[in-house]
Parts: C-alpha cells; structure tokens; sequence
C-alpha cells in the first residue's frame, strides 16, 4: 500500500469515473485501474463496485476512502509543516506597520532580523490601520503592526505591547504648570492632532469620551506634532514610545494623563491561515529587544508563540 494509491482511490471517489480520475491524476485509465487493483488484492476487499453507473465505492470501500482522507490529510499537513520551518527562515517578509509604530519598531526590525536571520528579506512600509488590513485580505502583505483591538474575521491578533498616551505641552500653555493633566481638561482647549490632516481640534468638535488612537491619529509623524507645538505653542498627545526621540531639552514638556490613563494595545495581526510560526516568532523575538519589558503583554513573556 502506498500514499500514491491511497490518492487514486480518492481520486476515483471525487470523479467517480476510472477515466477522469485517471486524468486528474495524470495517468492512463489502464494504469489507474491496475493500481486500485493491487490495492484491492493487498487489501483483500472490493474498493468500488465497477459496475455501477456511476462507479461506487462499496460499504468497506467506504470506509477505506474516509480513512485514506485522513491519512492524505495527515500527511499533508506534516508535508506543509516541514516545508513551513524550512520557508520562514528565508526569503521574503512583507510587514506592514501604521505610522505612529513604524518609528518605533523598524530599525531594531532589520537590525535583529539581518543579525538573526539573514536569509530573511525584510520589507516594512507605513500605512493606514485600514490599508493594512485590506492587503492582508489580499495576502499582499504578510503581518500588519496597527493599534487594536482588530475585532474582524479571518484574521489572528495577538497584542504586542501596551502604552500610555501622553501629553505634550509648550511652556506658554497654562497646562504646562500643572505636574499632570486630567483627561476631561484636554477638551477644554484646542489640540493638535493628525487626522483629516494635521489640523487643531477645537473643542466644540469633542464630546467627552475616551482618548483612542483613532481620536487623534490617523497618519504622519509624531515629531511633525512635536514641532508644531514648539513652533505654535498649545499641546498634542504622544505615544509613551515616543519620548525616546524627544530631545533631552524637551522632556520637560511632557505631562502624564489622569483620572483616567489613556492607553492603547498595539498589535500583531495576521491572516487566520498564516502558517509560517517561525517568520512570527522572529518578528516577536525583535519587539521583545525593542520594547521595555514592563510594557510588553503577558503572552509574549512566556516564550515562543504557536499558531
């Protein structure tokens, strides 16, 4: 009994004709037939019935065929797997990340991937949440880094890391005296934001509601906010991340939020059939040198994902 003859007798039973099946399977009907009958005679038993119309299997046959699934299924399966571990430590990764992110984590990207893994051939580009996750739809990209939670089908998110929002405050704006500023305050004022274009949110354009990273970014550059302020006065929101690029000058205008915290979770995302948990791990292994432990999720401080 082989894998090959299991194949045909499916195959047979996907047709259910000798003369396509042998085709499908890129054989001569006669050849085909001889095959099944080995198969047959090493088995002992009647795989189809030859004389109905069309071709059947017969109860054992049955049987035999359901189990053959499995079995092809199986072995599949550990085909894909091998060839996964031996794919994700070469060729191309296509990883898309929003604007906010990619400063943060792309150059210790290349930097740990190139040392790691060098036969991996890293690509990043910056998009919007929605392109990424449309061109994962369109496997045109492998993995998206966005803020989540993602909370659509057909896709795995697995968070990354957790961050603070932060205010980022000119000395000439009342705010700046105060040691911590209190959410609800923020909407008392006008803010600089990067949505609809980089532009100030007057306060009559805010309810009170929750600070998000869709409320106040939907592309560029946070040093674009950083500067503006420097250069107009007023205040912006900044991911904790960020205050690494500030220069040391600066930092004394960075406010902590209150009453409550603003956060957000920034996330891996793939598509739900991605298999290759090898190319996961290294990017995972890179935010792990990228990011202060404290901020990492759990799940990633235990080690090595599996898909």
């Amino acid at each position: 009994m082989t894998l090959q003859q299991l194949r045909y007798i499916v195959a047979i039973d996907d047709h259910r004709h000798f003369g396509k099946a042998a085709e499908a399977c890129g054989l001569t009907q006669s050849t085909l037939s001889l095959m099944v009958k080995k198969l047959e005679e090493e088995l002992d038993v009647r795989i189809f019935d030859r004389d109905a119309h069309p071709v059947a299997p017969t109860a054992i046959g049955r049987k035999i065929i359901d189990r053959a699934k499995v079995v092809l299924f199986n072995v599949d399966q550990l085909a894909e797997m091998t060839r996964s571990e031996k794919e994700t430590l070469s060729g191309p990764l296509k990883v898309a990340l929003i604007s906010t992110v990619s400063p943060v984590l792309t150059p210790g990207l290349f930097k740990h991937i190139g040392q790691q893994y060098p036969s991996i051939a890293l690509q990043t580009e910056e998009m919007l949440s929605g392109t990424i996750l449309d061109k994962l739809r369109k496997a045109e990209v492998d993995m998206g880094i966005l803020a989540g939670p993602v909370r659509e089908p057909g896709f795995l998110e697995i968070p990354l890391y957790h961050e603070r929002f932060l205010a980022y405050v000119s000395p000439d704006n009342p705010a700046y005296a105060q040691e911590s500023i209190r959410a609800a305050s923020l909407f008392e004022q006008p803010v600089w934001i990067i949505r609809e274009g980089l532009r100030l949110l007057d306060p009559r354009d805010l309810k009170e509601g929750p600070i998000t990273y869709e409320r106040f970014f939907e592309g560029g550059r946070v040093g674009i906010l950083i500067q503006v302020v420097n250069d107009n006065g007023g205040l912006t929101i900044i991911p904790e991340t960020h205050t690494g690029f500030i220069l040391y000058s600066q930092q004394h205008c960075i406010r902590p939020i209150i009453d409550p915290v603003p956060s957000r979770t920034i996330s891996l995302v793939l598509r739900s059939d991605y298999i290759h948990e090898a190319k996961l791990n290294a990017v995972v292994d890179a935010v792990k040198q990228i990011i202060p432990g404290t901020m990492l999720d759990n799940v990633l401080r235990k080690g090595r994902l599996t898909l």
